[in-house]
């Protein structure tokens, strides 16, 4: 597996069913009187539709959301078999669902190289992203002798629809694939092991994907980052044999005077806590808390294969958080980048002082937006759950980035930054903590944190994504174990919306 690209199915476009097809996905819906299929005018013959009713109905099929059922393939049909997936309610059909049932059925027919689906004719995009994040694995570091059992998944996907030849058709197909790949990069950093994506490994392969979109790349080492006063991604470095790093990507619009998007990413390419050590139990998922690290990389990338009319530059910083001689202590004072300075507190509150450092980075350039995001806070999981995102931030910004997030599927929701627990980060000896002296609003508490770092003027928005980055669960939808890739579909969501609208 290349470090560049990950493997993801080949999706076309399709007026019928080829002969090279082993399966045949259609979609139901539930209704009061029985599943109904939604196949598109002309892709299935009406004759044909009615048996394959009347055989799914009798084998349970209801239309219930991602229900997979699968039935051998009448006469007619050039398939040995067709899979139904479930869409719901057709009232309450949207493309999260089609999305979701797309990347449910994709799990469902791991061992079957070549797809063709009806879906395409309902929502083509989010059939075709929901195909290829469903496909999605990460088997670099399964051996041969250990792959041997392991069905693989779908090769190919045909998407069928009325126009296969139509310009608009194809651009809304290269735009879903665009975008599938660019979730799928995010989840293959995540899902690398912290064995094998440290810090410098980090930062080169965000400048090898960087440098092939024809991205400017900046990248400081540990004597930069203490020559230029990077204070927060040196003290949460200095525990670790891996030394940290800052990587900034920036991508510029052809469009002259383009709206300027700043995005920063946490970067803990691994996270013990230093000092303040995490309990063991569980600590292995911290290989994913460079998530927000990922997704602005894949994020940047993506806006320049789409040739957004907008400036973007992500600022990157990593660092591996680790207990040793040389880690900063709790009580320790570093001086974040701009010379604010804080005392630590607590050595797992590390994020906040990597991205803090970025933040006054990023703000120097100017933007007009800056949105960072992080799996920041255990306090997001027990305010939103695992798969929720907390938005925070300037108000209208915000809520637009939140709202953004929902239409796109990734469930974003605004959450307030109150002012009384602005007090509550004040420090004995220096400018400010890193934490709060209690367990409220833990959430609020680290964006109230960043918002001092935030240049005057700038429309912010806050992601904390310490849940929905990393899937410990059971797979659902086109989502497996591990990496999500949330929030890369709302940052560019958000970055087009500034592009259209200002």
């Amino acid at each position: 597996m290349s470090a560049l690209s990950p493997t993801l199915p080949e999706l076309v476009l399709a007026g019928s069913v080829s002969k090279r097809a082993d399966v045949l996905v259609v979609g139901l819906t539930a209704g009061d009187s029985g599943p109904e299929a939604l196949l598109g005018d002309g892709l299935v013959d009406e004759d044909v539709l009615g048996g394959l009713l009347d055989t799914l109905q009798s084998v349970g099929a209801a239309g219930k959301a991602e229900e997979v059922t699968r039935i051998p393939a009448p006469a007619a049909l050039p398939v040995t078999s067709v899979l139904a997936v479930g869409l719901g309610a057709a009232d309450k059909l949207d493309a999260e669902q089609v999305r979701r049932s797309a990347g449910a059925a994709a799990r469902a027919l791991a061992g079957v190289s070549v797809v063709a689906t009806t879906l395409s004719a309902v929502d083509l995009g989010a059939t075709a992203e929901g195909f290829a994040l469903g496909a999605y694995t990460f088997t670099e570091f399964r051996t041969t002798k250990s792959n041997s059992g392991d069905a693989q998944p779908p090769a190919r996907i045909e998407l069928l629809v009325s126009s296969p030849r139509a310009r608009e058709t194809k651009a809304e197909l290269a735009r879903s694939a665009a975008v599938a790949e660019a979730v799928a990069t995010a989840r293959q950093f995540v899902d690398t092991p912290p064995s094998h994506l440290f810090p410098a490994e980090f930062a080169e392969r965000a400048k090898a994907l960087g440098t092939v979109a024809g991205l400017k790349v900046e990248v400081l080492d540990e004597k930069a980052l203490e020559q230029q006063g990077y204070g927060g991604i040196v003290g949460v470095g200095k525990g670790s044999s891996r030394p940290p790093r800052l990587v900034r990507l920036s991508y510029s619009a052809k469009k002259r005077k383009a709206p300027k998007v700043a995005l920063v990413g946490k970067g803990i390419t691994f996270d013990t806590g230093g000092i303040s050590i995490k309990p063991a139990a569980g600590m292995e998922n911290m290989t994913s808390d460079m998530g927000g690290a990922a997704a602005v990389v894949a994020t940047v990338v993506l806006a320049a294969k789409l040739g957004v009319a907008a400036d973007v530059t992500a600022t990157v910083p990593m660092a591996e958080n680790m207990p040793s001689a040389t880690a900063q202590r709790p009580g320790d004072v570093l001086t974040q980048y701009g010379g604010t300075t804080v005392e630590v507190i607590n050595t797992d509150a590390e994020g906040r002082l990597i991205l803090a450092d970025a933040i006054v980075r990023a703000c120097e350039d100017e933007p007009d937006y800056l949105i960072d995001t992080a799996t920041l806070t255990g306090a997001q999981m027990v305010a939103l759950g695992t798969r929720t995102p907390g938005v925070m931030g300037t108000d209208e910004f915000r809520d637009r980035v939140a709202r953004l997030s929902q239409e796109v599927g990734e469930n974003g929701w605004a959450m307030p930054l109150p002012a009384e627990l602005r007090a509550d980060l004040k420090s004995r000896v220096a400018d400010l903590a890193n934490v709060t002296p209690h367990r409220w609003g833990g959430m609020l508490a680290a964006g109230l944190y960043l918002k001092e770092f935030v240049a005057e003027g700038v429309q912010w928005a806050h992601i904390d994504i310490a849940g929905p980055a990393f899937n410990t669960g059971s797979p659902f939808g086109y989502v497996g174990k591990g990496g999500t890739g949330v929030p890369v579909r709302t940052l560019i969501a958000v970055i087009e919306d500034i592009a259209n609208n200002g």
